[in-house]
């Protein structure tokens, strides 16, 4: 029968007719099958997983977008914060680290980007549409005077903020081994890690302002009975120096083993001193090269002027009577 019916089909529609058949009839148990489906009730443990996913992303747009902060900046916050939580903890730990810790400089500096990037755009295309704007001008002078300004906007903030971290950064680093000379003096002194953390802040103000506002938030937090060991982590991720980082590690170390909080910072405070001697040391070998550079730069040009130029005039000179 198979046989038979094989042989008609191939008969009626040529070699490929059997395939042809067979595609026909999945075709049409497809389209039967559409009307079951929309027919078919949910599933409830899919309606279920559906509803807690919704709460879920609700909870985390409220946590990211804090109603509390400016009313303002709040009305546009779906254009001035990152979607997820990961990139809104980047952008705030780099603006921590530059100094910016308000509630709202996540949002102020997209805004600065945004309001940078297209005010400097409105008036690159201004400015060339003005003055610049030629018929037979090529594209990439359009592009640049146009696209240029509102790209270097859009930039501007960060490159900004990136300079702030490296000088915030510097400043720890030079502070930093003066400052755990204090802290040991403080502590041999008979003080509590607490107290002597407190009196460093207040004297190292004048010297090394951003160094004397981190020990300031670590003594607030410790007054407000955060644990010691988490408000150092968080004060070491802050500052974003690998000294620092490991200077919270050499004193979570001393207060689980029991040992005494003197002599480590002693001893460290010994390394960090020989580590800016080092880093001096290393910016004194790196100098003569840098001043032979400027000198051959600012020097030999004025030199060859002096010397070759009598020459040139006398040969001009004598060329002109000839």
């Amino acid at each position: 029968m198979l046989d038979t019916l094989n042989a008609l089909i191939t008969a009626k529609l040529g070699p490929a007719g059997p395939l042809l058949v067979v595609a026909g009839l999945a075709f049409l148990l497809i389209l039967a099958s559409i009307p079951l489906m929309l027919r078919s009730r949910p599933d409830p443990m899919d309606k279920l997983r559906e509803t807690a996913r919704q709460t879920m992303e609700k909870e985390t747009r409220a946590v990211l977008r804090d109603t509390r902060r400016n009313e303002k900046l709040n009305k546009y916050a779906q254009y001035l914060e990152p979607t997820t939580e990961e990139e809104l903890g980047a952008v705030r730990k780099k603006l921590m680290q530059a100094g910016y810790r308000t509630r709202d400089a996540v949002r102020i500096y997209y805004l600065a980007q945004m309001a940078l990037g297209l005010g400097l755009l409105a008036v690159g295309s201004v400015y060339y549409l003005m003055v610049l704007d030629t018929p037979d001008a090529p594209l990439t002078t359009k592009l640049m005077w146009m696209l240029g300004p509102g790209a270097a906007g859009y930039m501007a903030p960060k490159y900004w903020v990136t300079r702030r971290v490296e000088e915030r950064r510097q400043q720890i680093e030079e502070g930093f081994p003066d400052a755990l000379d204090m802290m040991l003096v403080c502590v041999e002194a008979g003080q509590s890690l607490d107290q002597s953390i407190n009196r460093v802040a207040s004297e190292l103000r004048a010297s090394y302002a951003a160094l004397a506002d981190e020990f300031e938030i670590v003594c607030h937090e410790l007054k407000a009975g955060k644990d010691k060991s988490a408000v150092l982590a968080d004060m070491g991720e802050r500052c974003g120096v690998p000294d620092v980082s490991s200077f919270v590690v050499v004193l979570n170390q001393a207060a689980s083993f029991g040992t005494s909080i003197a002599d480590a910072l002693r001893v460290y405070a010994g390394e960090m001193r020989d580590k800016r001697v080092m880093r001096a040391e290393e910016k004194a070998n790196k100098l003569p090269t840098k001043m032979t550079l400027t000198t051959m730069m600012l020097t030999v040009p004025p030199l060859m002027i002096i010397l070759v130029g009598p020459s040139i005039v006398g040969l001009g000179q004598f060329s002109a009577n000839f």
